[in-house]
């Protein structure tokens, strides 16, 4: 039986499930006042800006992978932008290429684990995906089997999703055959009638009803594609700044109850990920995506963070398609295998080391991810920083927890469960990735 609302209540949700790291829910209420909403973020530090001090540069892309399992093809990405940044090295087109098909199932992997495993059992009313099993059995069959194909397209672009390593400074040490096309096509156009299968199924579904306008960041780029490896940094509030003053745009602060820190930028507080992307490029979306968005009734602005699930599957379509006419212009065009790194091998292209200071952004399933190293002039790394899409949206999930739980006290109707419920998905619908957002903090000591 529900327990109906006091003038007092205490939520406390300790170990946040369904999400990625350890997170708590607070809420406190007083004689029907507002008195605490939290989300505190109780995980320890993981020193991985410390751990990279002293290393080499053509070693940080291999470590940060290890940052996170999911997008570690991501982070390996945005170390090795940041590598080639502070070295004065342009990559060239087909590596370019070859790195944005590499990140589209990165996006399309993730997304699928979200949208299936993580989210849809709130919206189908169980406690985790291992009910569906059983009573979903074919949908669960189907999350698995779009996610073994992106799984399978990493591992023979980068020898593995989990912690790539081909993906190096200045390109790749080993470059896709043309079996290895044609193995890739063949995956990724099968797994087209489970995409419509799943737009099909999340139409079908009832997100719930919750509104905050807020700032939205991601990349914005003056190209005609939608920007997920390079362009500037841009809001809904019409910002935009070169990768390079990524400080401006993050301006990070500490707060008492979290071993992550906060961010904001024109307002107390912004959002990144699928939904910002969605708001500030959905004219360079793949026609099929926009057809997506349209049997969803998505269009920007949308402020609904909820919704970010929906904008989700609109970028899943996106990268599905776009991954595939990228396979198809590599299999007509042909592949230049003079590229290929051999390392230790091809003295000819031994990058030349010299001192710098280097940024990678990259949009990541979360949002944009930021690395900035500062090597010397034997390539060592003496500083790094790494700001994570997670971090970037704690402040933002505060304050939208802050003005839902008082429309849902309104709602006399609403019990303790029900109420704790919604703040579960509100922080679930961010696809939080709370390890990967904790950091070390340089402290100073002050003798009085």
């Amino acid at each position: 039986m529900k327990k109906k609302i006091e003038h007092s209540m205490k939520i406390n949700v300790e170990y946040l499930t369904r999400v990625e790291g350890h997170g708590n829910i607070v809420v406190n209420i007083k004689e029907g006042k507002l008195e605490e909403c939290r989300l505190d973020i109780v995980e320890a530090p993981r020193f991985f800006e410390g751990i990279l001090r002293g290393r080499s540069i053509f070693e940080a892309q291999h470590i940060t992978s290890r940052i996170c399992g999911i997008c570690a093809c991501g982070h390996s990405l945005a170390s090795i932008q940041a590598a080639e940044d502070a070295l004065g090295i342009a990559p060239s087109a087909q590596t370019v290429k070859l790195r944005k098909l590499l990140l589209h199932m990165e996006i399309l992997d993730s997304h699928i684990l979200h949208i299936y495993l993580l989210a849809a059992p709130d919206l189908l009313g169980v406690k985790s995906f291992i009910p569906l099993i059983e009573t979903h059995n074919k949908v669960v069959r189907r999350a698995l089997r779009m996610k073994k194909a992106c799984n399978d397209v990493c591992d023979a672009l980068v020898g593995r999703h989990v912690h790539p390593v081909s993906a190096i400074v200045g390109g790749f040490t080993k470059l896709p055959k043309q079996k290895d096309l044609d193995a890739m096509h063949n995956m990724l156009t099968g797994i087209r009638p489970d995409m419509e299968a799943t737009i099909d199924l999340i139409s079908k579904l009832k997100f719930p009803e919750f509104e905050r306008d807020t700032e939205y960041v991601a990349l914005i780029s003056d190209e005609s594609e939608y920007p997920f490896l390079g362009g500037d940094i841009g809001s809904t509030d019409g910002v935009r700044l070169d990768k390079k003053d990524y400080k401006k745009a993050t301006n990070e602060f500490i707060v008492p109850h979290s071993s992550a820190k906060h961010t904001k930028l024109s307002r107390e507080s912004y959002a990144v990920g699928a939904l910002a992307r969605f708001n500030l490029n959905y004219e360079k979306l793949h026609h099929k995506a926009k057809e997506t968005a349209s049997v969803l009734g998505m269009k920007p602005k949308c402020i609904n963070p909820n919704l970010k699930k929906a904008a989700q599957l609109i970028e899943s379509a996106h990268c599905l398609e776009d991954a595939i006419a990228t396979i198809e212009d590599l299999q007509n065009n042909g592949i230049d295998y003079s590229e290929e790194i051999v390392v230790g091998v091809n003295e000819q292209k031994k990058i030349p080391v010299k001192a710098g200071n280097g940024v990678g952004a990259v949009e990541v399933p979360r949002g944009i991810l930021y690395h900035n190293y500062e090597i010397d002039d034997d390539g060592i790394i003496v500083h790094a920083n790494c700001i994570i899409p997670t971090n970037q949206n704690l402040n933002n999930i505060e304050r939208d927890m802050k003005k839902l739980v008082p429309e849902l006290l309104a709602e006399n109707e609403k019990s303790e469960e029900e109420i704790t419920l919604a703040l579960e998905m509100l922080v679930r619908a961010y696809d939080p990735c709370i390890s990967c957002s904790t950091h070390m903090l340089k402290v100073g000591f002050i003798d009085k």
